[in-house]
């Protein structure tokens, strides 16, 4: 929000409010149904909420939820001038039978990696920190800010079809706390995660952040996605139908590891 209001970008931010909602929904196996949304600032500026329910409204029709309404607040004593905050909730829908809760994972299934657009929404305290030492920085011939940027990834239709297709043992949605965190919480306590961060290709806005901003290694991979917005698992033997569909869905997903035995964690090859 801070980014975007510092752009003065702000028809694309209500992507990143919906994206947050409906992928954390899908990867419980449920489809989102509706969505409602929360506007609150100190004085109403009708083009900028004009531009921001149109973002939330962009995200909803990507992930085939409705838009079902919401509520909007002026507080001029909370919010300066320009200011503004979101919030907003999905409910979705699946059979009890149909529930993802990672019981069905095991030693040899498949991880499959589905690309993100840049940090989607996670860590831009440091983000911000970061452009604070580079402020007119730019990447591939346009300002970094813009790269950063760029709207959260909405997995919705490609993983419900996928799902038609085959058994899904396993979803992560890699917000906060990056693979590291995420991924061991579908994980049983006796089970591993290898991942091999290689085969994600170049990724040049997390580069940038990392050289920058003089960030570890390990800290990169804690508090961003690093080029991974989704991580599917499957069984071994479905892993190339599964990239196939994937990739057919428009998405560019790629096998970046596989489940093995161990104690709950993440181990990086």
């Amino acid at each position: 929000l801070k980014l975007a209001q510092r752009l003065g970008q702000h028809d694309t931010i209500g992507i990143d409010l919906v994206a947050m909602c409906v992928n954390d929904v899908l990867v419980q196996g449920a489809e989102p149904l509706f969505f409602l949304d929360y506007f609150a600032c100190g004085q109403l500026d009708i083009d900028v909420a004009t531009s921001v329910v149109a973002g939330i409204a962009e995200g909803c029709s990507q992930a085939g939820a409705a838009l079902i309404g919401g509520e909007t607040a002026e507080m001029p004593d909370m919010y300066a001038d320009g200011d503004y905050d979101l919030a907003g909730f999905c409910v979705g829908a699946v059979n009890r039978d149909d529930l993802i809760d990672g019981s069905r994972i095991g030693a040899g299934d498949t991880l499959i990696g589905l690309a993100s657009s840049g940090p989607h929404s996670n860590g831009y305290s440091l983000i911000r920190r970061v452009l604070e030492l580079a402020p007119d920085a730019t990447l591939d011939g346009r300002p970094v800010a813009e790269a950063l940027i760029a709207p959260t990834r909405i997995y919705v239709r490609p993983i419900l079809a996928l799902m038609a297709e085959m058994p899904v043992k396993g979803l992560a949605h890699i917000t906060g706390g990056g693979i590291t965190e995420n991924v061991p919480r579908i994980l049983d306590a006796a089970l591993d995660a290898e991942v091999d961060m290689s085969v994600i290709g170049p990724t040049p806005v997390f580069d940038w952040l990392a050289d920058t901003g003089n960030i570890a290694l390990d800290e990169m991979r804690r508090t961003f996605n690093c080029g991974v917005g989704m991580i599917v698992i499957v069984d071994e033997a479905n892993t190339h139908a599964a990239i196939r569909a994937l990739e057919a869905a428009g998405e560019r997903a790629f096998r970046l590891g596989r489940v093995t035995g161990g104690s709950g964690e993440v181990r990086y090859l």
